[in-house]
Order: C-alpha cells, then structure tokens, then sequence
C-alpha cells in the first residue's frame, strides 16, 4: 500500500473553484466513508480548510487510486470532472509526505508561516480517527506532520514570515495604516462562532477595538464567545451576543464586520450591506463608477453593438478590446483574426481565458487564414488549419501572441469607507458584488490570495524547508524499516518454533537427562539460532530502512518459505496494539 494525495488549493484552482467545491462537514463524513469503502483505498482523511481541499488515502494502485480519489471529490464536491481535473494535483508516496508536512509548517498556506493550519490538520485526524478510516500509515503521517509543524514554529522564526489569516486580512482593510490605529474605538461584528470567528474577536479585542458584536444561528455559542472576550481583562472590550436576524440592523452601527460561517449560500447580499451603509450614513451606498479613456461605465453594461467582420463573427466592442483582451492588439496591417481553440494550442492559454477574437502580426511574411470564432456554427475540425498556420508564422515571427497589459483604468474618486468587511469564509460569505459599492471596503479570500502573492518571504523559509526534508527522509526510513518488522518478527518466530520441536525430539531420544542438562542444551540452540539470526535481521533493518529497501521483507520471506498469513497475522496484532495506544492527536 502506498500514500497518495489528490487536492486544489489557492495555488492551483482559482478561488471560483475552490469556493464551489467546498465540502460541508457533512459532505466530508460520506466523502471518507465512500473513499475506504473504495477498491483501491484502504484509509482515508479529507483535509478542508478555506483555502484548500485534500483527500489523503493508502492505496495498493496509483493510476486507479488517482481515478477514483478524483471522482470522489468532484461527486462530493459538486464540480464536475471535466472542471475540476485542471485544478487538481497529485503526490504519491514521499511526495506526498512532504506535501503535508510542508503545509503543517505554513509553507503552504495563503500567508506564508500561520499556525491555523495545524489545528485544523488535528481536527482532520481526529475526524479520521473516529469514523475509523485512518489505519496505521495516515495516523502516523498526520500525528508526525503536527510534530513537525510544531518543531518549525518552535526551531525557526516562521512566525515572523507569517501571520494569521485573520491579522493579515485586516491588514489589507488598514490599506497600509498600522492595524492598532485603523482599529481603535470602532464597533466591531463578528459573524459567526467557529475558530476562525472567534479568532477574529480575539484579535480586534487586542487591536483596540471599543466593541465586539457576536452573532451567530446558535445564540448560546455567541453568548459563550462574548463573555470569554468580556472576561478577558487587557482589552476593555464591550462584547454582546445577537441573533443572526439582528445582523442587517447590527450593519447600521458597526463599523468592520468579519464573516466566517459554514453556510452554503451567501450570508450578506450586497442588497443587505447596501442597506446597512444607508442607514448608518444617510445616503445611498451607489455603485462606484470607472472611468476609461472612452469614458465612464459600470461593470460591463452600456457597451456599443460589436463589429463584425467578413464572416460575421461579431468581435468585442472597443471598451471591451481595451480592458479585457489578453493578446497584444497593436498589430500591422494585414493581420488576420483566426479561432480561439487554436490560439490556446499555440500559445498555451486555455481557450476560457481568452475572448472570441483574436489578432496575429505576421510581420507582412504569412498571411494567416481567419476563422469563426467558436459559436459560430463552424465545424471545430476546421482549427487544425489555423492552428498549422499559425505554427509557420510563428517559425517566420519569431513570437506568439503575448497577454497585453491592461489600459490603466482610473477610478472615481471613492468617499472614505463607511464599512469594512472581511471575509474568511469558503464558500463566501459576503456578494462579491459589493466590491462595486462606494463607501465599502471588502477584503474576501481572493483578494487575500492576489495580495499574499506579493508578500515577502522571510529568511526562515529556507531553514523550515530544510526541517521538511529531514523529516521526511526520517519518516520514509522509518516507514520502511517498519514494513519489514512483520517478516523480521515472523522469521524469529518460526527460528523458535524450529528450537521447540527440536528440543521436544531431543528429550523422547535421551529421556535420561535431567533437568539442569536439559535447560543447558535448550540455552545452547537458543544462543546458536539467537546468534545466526542477528546480524541478518539488523541489517536487513537497515537495509530496508534506505530507499528502494522495501524489496527486501519479500527477499526474506523469499529464502525462508515464511507463511504469509503467518506475517500478516503479526501485522494485524501490532497493529491492534498501536490503536489502542493511540487515541485522537
């Protein structure tokens, strides 16, 4: 059996995706039940934070583990297949120990070094472990992946690289204003109960806020959090609890509201917020207008009819060339247009990212033949032909089609916000239309993710990397050597059955010793088999403690005609022992 990981995450999948595929806590149980009741899979746990989703299995097949961990979470998740393949990742057996470990220390999260992920890595386990579908080898992984995590944060100054998700997004609110100064004396609201709502309290407590409203479906919970933050003497926190009916009043006095709930649809429409800011300024919260050198519009209405050309392909309107097209459109005469299919094999772009028209400068050397774009009607076949041309032009130019850089868009000059909003939660809590609204500032999971990329590393980074790769060289030894302990164990055990019968044989043929001689000659073979028997299994340990040593527990059983069922009994019995030694991390 062998570990493999299918996931998507920030780094892989656009935050449309990853929000779209969102597990709920329940879709997470029937996920891990389906996985192990799966051919290929034997354990199973799904890791699921707000930024990532990943199903761990020990599986005795890749290409068929990787078949089925895929299906299973596109079934689970909602996305279909055919979506969700492009976003997906895979890592087997070390690989896949350094992904995991390498997430425990933060070097893959959102914001570089944060803690969080290590809880939430224990609570994966710990839901493993009480549905029983984590065996041996996944309570090993993640029981070592929290110990690591821990010696990275412990060892290293990882904790200066990062930051809570929380800390880092209402950075992003401050707009460059140190947090404790942004924060001080406003009204918070916090919506939501959970660990990431209650860090979020916590941490607007410590900032300076004057007041913390908690809000929640379950109104004991929200109780609870607003009297641990009432007790907490260091801030001079005002902490109450509401319904969650009292939010949209609640929105007309707070001034940063924080959303990370497990609901499945949005929480606050941008309707809702909207009202909010009204009735806490006074006047409407109006869409904010952009402004292009062809002048003011909202969003993408009020566009011209597009031209159309030859074939009657409508290309897109002028505004729509000038801030959406990727391709480089200053281009000489006598460029032609030719389809998006074969644009995005010859330039390596997916034909969604691309619009429905085109341009190639052939430098006056090869013409290139147009063709429809796609819902057209035209046969796709036809982009072959395209796509031909467009390597020869290639091979005269020298170049394909570059993203263009998009014309700068001067903003409207916006009113100061009268409410920030943040929001953690995955799948959004809060419209994402109400980043258009003037007077509002929202910071949500895919604004976090574009402005962590931006974010600088610090020097421990490299030190944690150096922590990951010890320590999965150390876990594969250890994985190795404890393969082979079932064969070493079997092999000792039929050496002694061998002593037994030879002892036995011995005494119906010299009846006459006594017993003192008996225990000397018993003592003798033991120390014999005891010393042939030694040096081999230690280091066949050893051996198969070292890469490609796995071969060599078959090798053994290979040379003394060990019974299989005989070291398969020994692996159940160690590893019954091991569960009862083991309880939730």
């Amino acid at each position: 059996m062998s570990l493999l990981v299918v996931g998507l995450s920030h780094r892989s999948s656009p935050v449309s995706v990853l929000e779209r595929a969102a597990l709920s806590a329940d879709a997470q149980v029937k996920l891990l039940q389906d996985t192990v009741a799966a051919e290929p899979a034997a354990e199973a746990a799904v890791l699921a934070t707000c930024n990532r989703i990943e199903l761990y299995a020990d599986v005795d097949k890749f290409h068929a583990g990787v078949a089925e961990l895929s299906t299973l979470l596109a079934q689970h998740s909602g996305v279909g297949l055919d979506e969700l393949t492009p976003h997906l990742y895979v890592h087997y057996e070390d690989r896949a120990v350094h992904h995991l470990f390498a997430v425990a220390c933060g070097l893959d999260s959102m914001v570089v070094g944060e803690g969080q992920i290590l809880g939430q890595i224990k609570d994966s386990l710990a839901r493993a472990q009480e549905l029983h579908t984590a065996g041996r080898l996944l309570n090993d992984l993640f029981q070592q992946a929290l110990r690591v995590g821990k010696r990275a944060h412990s060892e290293t100054g990882i904790d200066r690289a990062g930051q809570s998700l929380v800390s880092f997004g209402l950075e992003q609110l401050a707009a460059g204003e140190a947090v404790q100064s942004w924060a001080r004396g406003k009204k918070a609201l916090v919506i939501g109960a959970g660990s990431m709502s209650s860090l979020a309290a916590a941490t607007l407590a410590r900032a300076g806020v004057a007041e913390v409203v908690v809000a929640n479906r379950t109104v004991e919970r929200a109780e609870r959090l607003a009297q641990i933050l009432a007790a907490a003497g260091n801030t001079g926190v005002v902490a109450r609890a509401v319904a969650m009916d009292a939010v949209p009043a609640e929105l007309t006095r707070a001034d940063v509201a924080v959303s990370c709930t497990g609901a499945t649809g949005l929480v606050l429409t941008a309707e809702t917020i909207a009202a909010g800011v009204e009735g806490r300024t006074g006047a409407p919260a109006a869409e904010a207008v952009r402004t292009t050198p062809a002048g003011p519009h909202h969003g993408a209405r009020d566009r011209a009819p597009a031209p159309r050309d030859a074939a009657g392909y409508a290309g897109p309107a002028a505004d729509e060339r000038e801030e959406n097209c990727p391709l480089d459109l200053s281009v000489v005469p006598g460029a032609a247009a030719f389809s998006v299919l074969g644009e995005a094999a010859v330039a390596g772009m997916a034909a969604a990212e691309l619009e429905q028209h085109a341009v190639w400068a052939d430098k006056g050397d090869v013409a290139v033949r147009a063709q429809p774009g796609p819902g057209t009607g035209t046969d796709p076949a036809g982009d072959a032909d395209a796509i031909a041309a467009l390597a020869a032009t290639v091979a005269v130019a020298g170049r394909v089609p570059e993203r263009r850089r998009p014309e700068p868009v001067a903003e409207a000059p916006r009113p100061a916000p009268a409410l920030f909003l943040l929001d953690l939660a995955m799948p959004r809590d809060i419209d994402a239309a109400v980043h258009r609204l003037a007077g509002v500032r929202l910071v949500d999971i895919e604004s976090l993710a574009e402005a962590s990329a931006d974010a600088p590393m610090a020097a421990d980074v490299d030190q944690v990397r150096r922590i990951v790769s010890d320590e999965v060289a150390a876990f594969g030894a250890a994985q190795r050597a404890a393969h082979i302990t079932p064969t070493v164990v079997a092999l000792r055990t039929m050496a002694a059955d061998v002593v037994a019968g030879e002892i036995a044989r011995l005494d119906g043929r010299l009846p006459d010793l006594d017993e003192r001689q008996r225990g000397e000659i018993r003592q003798a073979v033991h120390r014999v088999v005891d010393k042939l028997l030694h040096a081999p299994t230690v280091r066949v340990k050893q051996l198969a403690a070292e890469p490609g040593g796995t071969g060599y527990a078959d090798a053994l059983r290979t040379l003394f005609d060990l019974d299989p069922e005989t070291v398969a009994s020994v692996s159940r019995a160690e590893d019954s022992t091991d569960e009862k030694d083991r309880g939730p991390a």
